[in-house]
Parts: C-alpha cells; structure tokens; sequence
C-alpha cells in the first residue's frame, strides 16, 4: 500500500488536476462540497458527507443537448458534442461510490444515454473509506463498506497520512502518473483505523435498520397501505430530498430561445414537484399522497423488482439531514415494514 503526507497534497492534488478536471470535497459557502480544484481550494477531506453527492459530475445539474436555427424556412441542428474531457472525483465515499451502480442501471441500458456514458468512461473514481461517520448514515443496510469503499483508488486518511490503493486498470494508470509523490506505507494503520470505524457504526442509532426483503413482493398491499396517508400529509412537496439523494435520476427536457436560436436542455427535475410527467391530456399523480408515494414506490419497490432486488438507496442520510419535516426513507421503509398489510 503507498501513501502520501498531508503536507504534500498540495503537490498531490496539482499532480492529480494536470491529468484531468479534479473535483474534491472542499468549502463553499459555508458547507462542504465538490468543486473544482484550484490551487485556493479550501480542501477538506474530513468531512463525513458532502452536501450533494458526486453525481452532478455524470449526470449535470442543467445540461445542453443540442441548438435550433432557422434562417426562413430553412432549419438547421447542431448537436452538442459529447464530452471527452478527463475527469478525476477524488474523496467519494462509499455510499457515493455505490450510487454510481444505481445510475449505471438506469443510463447505460438500451437506449443508453450517450453523454452519461461518456462521463463515466472518462472519470476516475478515487474513494476514501469513512472514519467518523453521521449518526444519519445507514449505508451498512445495503452491505456497502465504508471502510473499504469501491472506486478506482481506494484511499484512507489515518492522522496526517493518505494511504492509497489502485484496485482497477484505470487506478492504476493514475497510480503511475502520480507514483513520484507516493511512498511505501505500512497498513497497520489502515487495519487498526477500519476496525475502530466497524465498532462505531455497530452503536449508531441506524445500526440495525433493515428493509424489509418483502416490500417489493407485496407490492399491491404496499401500493394501498394506509401510511401513504398518514406520512404525506406532513410532507411540504419542497423537493429537496430528490435534489440531494445520489440516485435520484429524474430530469426534463425543454427549449429555450435566445439569440435567434433553440437551446435544447435537460435539467433535474423531482417526482415530488406536482408538475412532473404533466401531460396536455392529464396530470398522472395529482396529490400529493400519489407524489409521496411515487417516490418511495421507486425506491422501494419498483426498482429493486426490476433490477436483481437493488434498492434504490445508498444509505447516505442526506434526505435525513435535509427533509423540513424529518420525512425520509428510513421512516418509510420502517413504517411499510410494520404496516403493508393495513
């Protein structure tokens, strides 16, 4: 195992920006998250858990698609070129790591999404194993690691010391580019690290959540339980637990005419927001109780049902920490645990 002192990862993260476009978790106005390295990068890698997750790198915020022109009758379309630039996501924890297996199941089936495809050909995911994790993180329900998380390169921050592990062809052509400014490391430290990290998820609050094997294939009997009632009427329809959730893949796409052309755009959009999958005929789900539902439905049920019983969570805790009205999955899932027959 190689390593790296705090005192050279200026040189690391320069290093690491001349081989691609670096992001990395770091302070921005006020709260922690990726952003672009630059070398006045408030970098920090002790935080638990970012504010949003990674996958605005893979799957943008707002993202051009292509431009309209007319010149009388004459129509003209210009398509964006997909993206080739080399991307670094340095810092992700484990939880992050396995949203990107979620996203794959969605964007790289047939039809697959060509943009989303070219961003993950063209980053390297290095992860970095949790140490202190949030009492909101639930991560261990869905067998991820945070001790030893995924990615293209593993790394583990022990005291003043970032230990590195190249565990794919795209790792460990990094490894060599950057091979200069890495030691060999003893991983006792490393082992003593993820040993005490194990005994502190164990007497977190979320330790023993579990979600019920069950729910997808009672689906009719969840589908009308009576807590889709009770819980959403607190719910405030703000939408903030699908803007930060890592898996959430929702979008719409709309034109928008500026300078005598048509900018075509997608954009993120929610299954809570009551606009979604509006059509001129119908609206689909018109309350909110069918929106609420919607979302945790996803989760819970459809998608594991379609796709080897993989939930649709990671266990982040970030709709935890941001939900108004303390709604999340952890509440829903227990509740349709003890409920779905009502």
């Amino acid at each position: 195992m190689l390593k790296i002192n705090k005192a050279k990862w200026a040189e690391l993260f320069a290093a690491l920006s001349a081989q691609g476009t670096l992001y990395l978790p770091a302070e921005v106005e006020g709260k922690v998250d990726f952003t672009i390295w630059q070398e006045d990068t408030e970098v920090d890698l002790q935080a638990t858990q970012t504010a949003k997750s990674i996958k605005n790198v893979f799957f943008p915020q707002i993202e051009n698609l292509l431009d309209f022109k007319t010149d009388g009758l004459k129509l003209s379309v210009e398509q964006r070129m997909l993206p080739e630039e080399d991307t670094i996501a340095f810092g992700v924890r484990g939880c992050d790591v396995r949203s990107f297996e979620v996203l794959d199941k969605v964007f790289l089936k047939e039809p697959v999404d060509a943009f989303y495809k070219a961003r993950r050909e063209h980053c390297t995911i290095v992860s970095l194993a949790c140490s202190a994790p949030d009492e909101t993180c639930f991560c261990g329900t869905f067998a991820i690691d945070a001790t030893n998380p995924d990615g293209d390169v593993t790394t583990w921050l022990v005291g003043e010391e970032l230990f590195w592990q190249a565990n794919t062809d795209k790792g460990r052509e990094l490894t060599e580019k950057i091979k200069t400014l890495l030691v060999e490391g003893d991983a006792a430290g490393v082992t003593a690290q993820q040993k005490a990290t194990k005994e502190i998820m164990a007497k977190m609050p979320l330790a023993d959540f579990k979600v019920d094997p069950k729910i997808p294939a009672e689906q009719e009997k969840v589908f009308n339980s009576a807590i889709w009632k009770q819980l959403s009427d607190s719910c405030l329809s703000c939408c903030a637990c699908t803007y930060v959730c890592p898996t959430c893949h929702c979008y719409d796409v709309r034109d928008f005419e500026i300078d005598n052309k048509v900018e075509r755009f997608r954009c993120w959009d929610s299954c809570m927001c009551k606009d979604f999958t509006k059509m001129a005929a119908v609206n689909p789900r018109v309350s909110r109780l069918e929106r609420f539902r919607q979302r945790y439905m996803h989760k819970l049920v459809y998608f594991p049902e379609n796709n080897e019983g993989t939930f649709a969570c990671v266990g982040c805790g970030r709709c935890l920490q941001k939900c108004p009205v303390s709604l999340n999955i952890v509440k829903v899932a227990k509740a349709l645990g003890v409920a779905k027959d009502v």
